[in-house]
Parts: C-alpha cells; structure tokens; sequence
C-alpha cells in the first residue's frame, strides 16, 4: 500500500524533488569540472585522473548495495529512510570541500585523489539512495511514480546548472577562466552547503508523511544477507534487461559530461566566441542552454510516456538523441559546418543541444522510473519489497557505468594528444579530429545498445496496474460472514 492513494500534492512532488539538488551539485562537479580541475589546472595526467575516478565509483558501486540494504533494515519510530537523510548530508559538505582544495594546493598523490572520491561519493549514496527509495513507498500509480522523477530530475539538473552558472560567472570568471586555482576552493564551500540545504530540507518537508515506525521490523543485518538479496535483486528478469540498457545509457552519460568542457573550449571554442560586450563569451549562456532543455524534457516525457509507454519512449528517445546531438560533429568533420568560434557556430550548436540534451535526458528519466514496477513485481515473485536493494542495485549500474565513460574520455584525451595545459589555439586540427571521431564512434554504438534493450523491458502499464491491484486485493482483510440469526 503506498502512503499517498491518487493523485500527488504539487508540494509533495516539489519537496521530494528537491531531495536531488545535491545529487545535481555532485553530477556538475565529477562530471563537468572534476577532471578539467585536476588534469589543466593541477597538472596530473589526464589518463590518470580518469582511472582515479573510475576506482572511486566502482568502489562505491559495490558499498552502494550495503548502503541501500541498510536502508530497508533501518528500523526507526522516524521510518526507514529519514535516519540517513539527516546524518549524511553535514560530512559529505566538509568533504566536497576537501575534494576541491586538497591540503598544500597542489594536486594530491593518485591514493589521494581516489580516497577524498571514495569518501564524497559514498556519503552522496547515503543521502541519494535512502531518498529515491522512498518514490515508490509514497505512490504506487504508473503516472504518479513518472511526476516524481520528473521533480526528482528537474530539480537535480536545475541544482547543477546552477553550480554551472555560479561556475562560469561567479567563481571562475577571471582572466584565467577555468584554469584559475582559487576560483575551485569557492565553487567547492557553496557547493557543500547547498548539498546539506537540499538533503536535510527535502527530508524535513517529509518528516510528517513518511516518519512512521515500519509495518514490520526487519531481519538483522548481516552481510551474507546483504549480497544474497542483491542476487537475488539482480536475477529479476526485467532489472537484467535494465541493466543491460542503463549500462550503455550512463557510459555515455558519463562520457558526455567528462567531454563536454573539453569538446566546448577545443573544439568549438564556445569560451572564444563574444557575446555582445562587456566581455561575456558564449559559455556563459551554456548552462542556459541546458536548462532549456530540461523545460523541454518536462514537458514532453508525461505525454511520451502515456502514449509510448515507458520502455518505447526510451528506445526512440535514445536513438532521437544521438541522431541530433552528433550532427554538429558530423558536419564539422565534412567541412559543411560555420568556422568554430564564431556566433553563428555557437548558435547552431545551441539549437540542436537543447531538444538533443531533452531526449537524452527522458531516457534517463524513462529508465529510472522502470525500476519502480520491478520493485512490485518482486514482492509478486517473492512476497517481500526491497525499493533500497533495486535502488542501489540500480546505483551500482550508473556509477560503474559512469567510471567507465570518465575512464574512456581520459583514455580519448590521452590517444588524440591532447596534452595538459594546453592552449586552444594552438592545438592542431587533427588533434580535433581525432578527438570528435572517438567520442562520435563510442556515443553511437553506446546509444544503439542502450536503445535495443531499455526498448525490451518487459513490463507495461497494464501489466504494473493489474499487479498493483492483485496485490492491494490480497492484503485486504476478508469480509466477516454475518452470523447466523438465533432462533428462539
């Protein structure tokens, strides 16, 4: 039984959502700024950054499946999941911090660089998962479970465009741009503090609706049992083929966002380009860009979803993506594209970004909200519920999938010749072109994966409803007979 029947409150969903503000802080930061900062500005290898980071996720993909079974174990008069909502957030900030000015100002040794990202990445788990795994306790309801992502996703992206924002005209907005030091260290303290503010008043603003001590108190934790239940999480025939299309959908994600600053300082030259006067470059409306594109997203993916269904709308959303967002790529490699550097480039790019970046993100949202129904489809099968297993299980998937997509845009640096430090206008062209040809061959080969099996996900709104409603049948309690009269 979820614990809102029927149609969300608006302030629900804005609450809830505003939960993934932090986890958008964290996304802008390892995906955009992170291997920028360490390779150009503290001068490691970017080859090496990239393994560093890889290590960090995948060590947090498996403490994620821990984490997330100690949420469904944690029993509380406060609920299962607000415990964690209110411990984590404070140590993560004081670690943000760290990962953005490491002790002496210099770059740290590589065990360095991999510890400080063990530690920030599995104290955001302890505040990420417990709080997505609270959608499907509160609604039950195919539609509803899509808003809740979509305030969930909105308010993530919004979270980090804003750090993108605060990035490219607050804190490193000096001569030196993104490669100025002292610019991180400001970038890293407001980061922190937004992170607590978002966790700790997502779960205040739910207090009231989800701080109820469980049905029924759960069995000790133990890690045998652990990792029994993600097997078992994990042999659910529909979280396989999930997982077998959020794998290739979060490689290229995470390869995406690790380029995106290189592809726009070196290859399109976006922070060269004059916007009007006073000095602002056509960066600076990158963020705005994306933004847009988010609205767009917001927009589209309840309607493509109550037509297609949740698994074709990932499926045509992904292919949609890749078709529009390479297409600036292949055209500059014909010579058919305006001169890189200029309004007119920039503009065009910006153009086909935002409806590209919209689909791309309501695959994200199309997956994500998939995991919901096979959470009921697992109680079906085995009678108990396990939202923080499949949850995890579904972290540990994105983030050894984004260190993968880190790694491989560290390794296409690191062949294409880029070297660190480098100055955009003297890079060569066919460093460029290498650089477009390896990130063009690994995005359309990652979207066509991803496409094929999230399009085969086996459950539809019919079949979610018709469980839904079995299982809420079965848990009523059996009418009373009437006793017979008493004959006298």
């Amino acid at each position: 039984m979820s614990l809102v029947p029927g149609k969300l409150p608006l302030r629900l969903k804005l609450i809830h959502g505003f939960g993934a503000v932090a986890f958008g802080v964290k996304d802008t930061g390892f995906s955009f700024f992170l291997l920028l900062f360490y390779n150009q500005v503290l001068g490691m290898e970017a080859w090496l950054v990239s393994l560093a980071l890889l290590i960090a996720l995948l060590v947090d993909a498996v403490v994620d499946p821990i984490l997330g079974n100690l949420s469904d174990r944690t029993y509380t008069k406060w609920g299962r999941r607000l415990p964690w909502l209110y411990a984590a957030p404070i140590p993560l900030a004081f670690a943000w911090v760290l990962l953005w000015s490491p002790p002496g100002g210099e770059a740290p040794s590589f065990l360095g660089l991999v510890g400080i990202a063990v530690v920030v990445r599995i104290l955001l788990s302890a505040c990420e998962v417990p709080s997505i795994s609270l959608l499907p306790e509160i609604t039950s309801d195919y539609v509803e479970r899509t808003t809740l992502f979509r305030y969930r996703y909105l308010s993530g992206w919004l979270g980090g465009l804003f750090m993108m924002v605060l990035a490219y005209s607050v804190f490193l907005s000096g001569e030196n741009g993104l490669l100025q030091r002292e610019g991180y260290f400001s970038f890293g303290l407001f980061g922190g503090i937004l992170m607590v503010i978002s966790v700790m008043g997502s779960a205040i603003g739910q207090h009231k609706l989800v701080a109820n001590l469980p049905a029924t108190k759960p069995p000790p934790f133990s890690i045998k049992a652990c990792f029994a239940e993600i097997y078992e999480a994990f042999s659910e025939k529909a979280f396989l083929i999930f997982a077998a299309g959020g794998l290739a959908a979060y490689i290229s994600q995470g390869m995406s966002f690790s380029m995106s600053n290189y592809l726009n300082v070196f290859v399109w030259r976006l922070d060269a380009t004059p916007l009007g006067e006073g000095g602002a470059t056509m960066l600076d409306i990158y963020p705005l860009a994306l933004f847009l594109s988010v609205i767009v997203m917001f927009f589209i993916v309840g309607p493509l979803h109550h037509r297609l269904g949740k698994p074709k709308s990932a499926a045509m959303s992904a292919i949609g993506s890749l078709v529009i967002l390479l297409s600036p790529y292949g055209a500059l490699l014909a010579g058919i594209w305006p001169d890189t550097g200029t309004f007119a480039s920039a503009m065009l790019l910006y153009a086909l970004l935002i409806p590209g970046n919209a689909l791309a993100i309501t695959v994200m949202i199309s997956a994500s909200s998939m995991i919901a129904e096979i959470v009921e489809a697992y109680q079906e099968r085995t009678g108990k519920r396990a939202e923080g297993a499949f949850y995890s299980g579904n972290w540990l998937v994105q983030k050894c999938a984004t260190g993968v997509g880190i790694f491989l845009s560290g390794q296409f640096l690191s062949l294409a010749q880029l070297s660190p430090s480098a100055d955009p206008t003297a890079v060569p062209q066919s460093v460029i072109a290498d650089l477009v040809v390896y990130f063009g061959i690994a995005t359309v080969l990652l979207a066509l994966i991803a496409a094929y099996w999230l399009g085969r996900f086996p459950i539809n709104r019919e079949d979610h409803e018709a469980r839904v409603a079995a299982m809420n049948a079965a848990a009523m309690p059996a009418p009373v007979e009437p006793s017979p009269p008493i004959r006298r």
